[in-house]
């Protein structure tokens, strides 16, 4: 594939979109993500502890607890646990080391009821009894309202993405279809074969490029170059009735004469992309000087047939799908430090597109 047609893929924008998403994904996560700011955990809760670490903050706790009787301290750090405290507290029981039975079966009877309850353990030194008083416990529950919302929002997103990118742009079954209805139109209109023309009694008369084809051109342009306008690069997308891309069409400066600015500009290339085609069919039209000149002439030819500008002129592209018809519909010449009509001071062309049969 070469380099043109890659480009004309990115200018799409249906294909541009997707492959900036991916891109810009892949860059986040490899590049930013684990390269340039790679994520740093701190403040970490014990739950997201290794095993081996979360073991020996259970005992510490457990034996702190029940050696200075201050029994709050073995909730919070069951709480501090989350959903890894049971696990924990199993394999703690398996390998008591320094705690005793009694410990373990106490801190298991004041987890276990502070748990069912929602109580808040205080201690109150009353001789050898240990007073233990109820309140209710706050828990932070999910936020079931802002789930939802997030989750409709990405379903929205996923929706509008799967319908612009995917229903919008497939191809229709019922191309035959379209075809027959373009043909009923051609009758309804008219068509005169002796003069090549088709008759449109409600719009202008147009002179079709090739036989047999429908009046109204499935896309049509108008574009206008002027002396100055250096990045003059006019390109355009190509789609058919039923939003199908089929490929995409254009004006470029293609060579200019003498130095300085604003540039001279002696020869234009019309170029046609067909999405169904391996190549982009592109030819020149030139300035009378150019197209004089052996040697501009010899050169343009490698980018296209070469045509000499004027008034009227019709230029026909074809592609393996397209037919693009190409019309100056006004050109001047510039003057100035440059010979004779070398240059074009102004030149409209109007582009029209159809698909071949």
């Amino acid at each position: 594939m070469d380099l043109e047609k890659i480009l004309s893929y990115l200018k799409n924008y249906k294909i541009a979109i997707p492959a900036a998403v991916v891109v810009g994904l892949l860059l986040g996560w490899f590049v930013i993500g684990w390269g340039i700011w790679p994520v740093q955990w701190t403040d970490a809760a014990p739950e997201h502890l290794h095993p081996e670490y979360r073991d020996d903050y259970l005992r510490m706790a457990i034996y702190s607890s029940t050696i200075s009787g201050n029994y709050q301290i073995a909730v919070d750090a069951w709480a501090a646990l989350g959903d890894t405290a049971e696990e924990t507290l199993s394999l703690v029981e398996i390998e008591p080391e320094y705690l005793t039975m009694e410990q373990l079966n106490a801190f298991e009877m004041i987890t276990t009821g502070a748990e069912m309850t929602g109580e808040t353990v205080q201690e109150t030194q009353v001789g050898q009894v240990t007073e233990v008083v109820q309140e209710p416990e706050e828990r932070d529950g999910p936020n079931f309202l802002l789930l939802g919302g997030l989750c409709i929002t990405l379903l929205v997103i996923a929706a509008g993405v799967l319908y612009f990118f995917v229903i919008r742009t497939k191809p229709s079954d019922d191309d035959q279809e379209v075809l027959s209805a373009r043909d009923s139109y051609d009758d309804e209109v008219g068509f005169e074969e002796d003069e090549m023309r088709y008759v449109n009694p409600m719009k202008e008369t147009y002179e079709a490029p090739f036989e047999e084809e429908q009046v109204t051109p499935v896309a049509q342009f108008m574009t206008t170059y002027m002396v100055g306008d250096d990045l003059y690069d006019d390109s355009f997308s190509i789609d058919a009735p039923t939003g199908e891309f089929l490929g995409e069409c254009g004006v470029g400066i293609s060579e200019t004469v003498g130095i300085g600015e604003p540039k001279r500009v002696a020869a234009l290339e019309v170029w046609l992309f067909d999405k169904n085609d391996i190549q982009t069919v592109t030819k020149v039209i030139m300035s009378e000087h150019a197209y004089d000149d052996d040697k501009i002439h010899m050169r343009l030819e490698s980018k296209g047939e070469p045509i000499l500008a004027e008034p009227g002129k019709q230029v026909l592209l074809e592609t393996a799908t397209l037919q693009l018809e190409a019309r100056i519909i006004d050109m001047e010449y510039g003057e100035g430090a440059a010979p004779d009509r070398s240059f074009f001071k102004r030149i409209t062309l109007e582009l029209a597109v159809w698909p071949k049969r």
